[in-house]
Formats: structure tokens, sequence, C-alpha cells
């Protein structure tokens, strides 16, 4: 594992979001705003990122709509909220990108990188290479590693995943946890 090289406003953080920002839901999807609730201190770490990155960029698998759950409304409505959030704390999402296909074929549904394209052809001042991917499973963590990202992995629902695996670069406990390292200049 090489040592990370300087952030800077050159950077893009992409993010996951059910185990990232908002803690996962027991068995179950997060199906509507009442249901979303942010991780611990996740609003403060976006808010001390949105200091340091160009971009932070949602991406997040969301199948629950296809499967009946997950209403495309109430989605729509967790994002918007989730965003506003954020932005009220003095921080920023830059943009959210969701996949609702249930084919782990698709283009979009991670470990596939159609999300990123998505965020590409929106800002093209994106540099994979100079990005960061923060998930809590190992789709996250090929989805980043395949683009070339940097790799982060926070081990918030998967309790006993090995941590030293190929695909992850750092591992810590909380999204918290990497912006206090960050802050600290420990990253």
């Amino acid at each position: 594992m090489t040592p990370l090289p300087k952030i800077d406003k050159g950077w893009t953080l992409f993010l996951d979001r059910d185990g990232v920002i908002n803690r996962e839901g027991k068995g179950k999807y997060i199906n509507n705003w009442e249901e979303f609730v942010f991780s611990e201190s996740a609003v403060e770490a976006i808010r001390i990122f949105s200091n340091i990155f160009n971009r932070i960029i949602v991406v997040t698998n969301q199948r629950g709509v296809t499967r009946g759950f997950t209403k495309p409304a109430d989605l729509q409505v967790i994002h918007t909220n989730m965003q506003m959030a954020v932005s009220k704390a003095g921080g920023k999402i830059d943009a959210v990108y969701f996949c609702i296909d249930e084919d782990e074929a698709s283009v979009n549904r991670k470990p596939n990188t159609g999300m990123a394209m998505q965020a590409l052809d929106q800002f093209p001042d994106i540099n994979f290479y100079k990005s960061i991917m923060i998930g809590d499973k190992m789709s996250d963590m090929k989805f980043g590693r395949t683009l070339g990202m940097v790799t982060i992995f926070l081990p918030t629902t998967i309790l006993n995943a090995a941590v030293h695996h190929e695909l992850i670069d750092f591992t810590f406990p909380s999204l918290t946890a990497f912006s206090a390292a960050m802050l600290a200049g420990k990253f």
C-alpha cells in the first residue's frame, strides 16, 4: 500500500450512501425519509470534506425501488433532504447518482462503473486517479479500484470483513474517523 498523495481541491470524493452516510437498515431497505438516520457525525464529516475536496459525489445502489419496497418519489425526497441537511450544516453534496436495477450486469449497478461515468459526463473535471471511493461493501471497493481510485473501507455493516483485502487501500471505522485523520494531517 502506497501512501496517499496530498489531497487538494483537484480531488473528488465518492461516497456510498447506506452504511456510510446513513445507518444501514437492519435487514431491510431505507424506504422513506422517516427511516433515514445519518451515521454518527456524518454530516459534520461531509462539511469537513467540503473544504478539502473539489467535488463530493454519492453513488448508491437502490434496487429496493425495482423490488417495490421504495417508491421513486420517496427516494427523491431522501436524497433531496440529505443534501439539504448537509448544506444547512455548511457542507455540500454535488450530485447523487443511484441505480435501481436489480440485474448485477447493469452498467450502472456497482461494482460496475456506470454511475461514475454519469458523474464524469456532468463534471468533466473529475479525474478518477485523483478520487477516493468510501464504502462499506466490497462492490464499492471494486467500483473504486476499477476506476483507479483510492479505496477506503468502512466496516460498518460487514463487521468481520477482511480489511486487508487487495481491493482495500485503507480502513477507517467511520466517515468521522477519516475526516478526523484528514484534519489532523495523518492522512
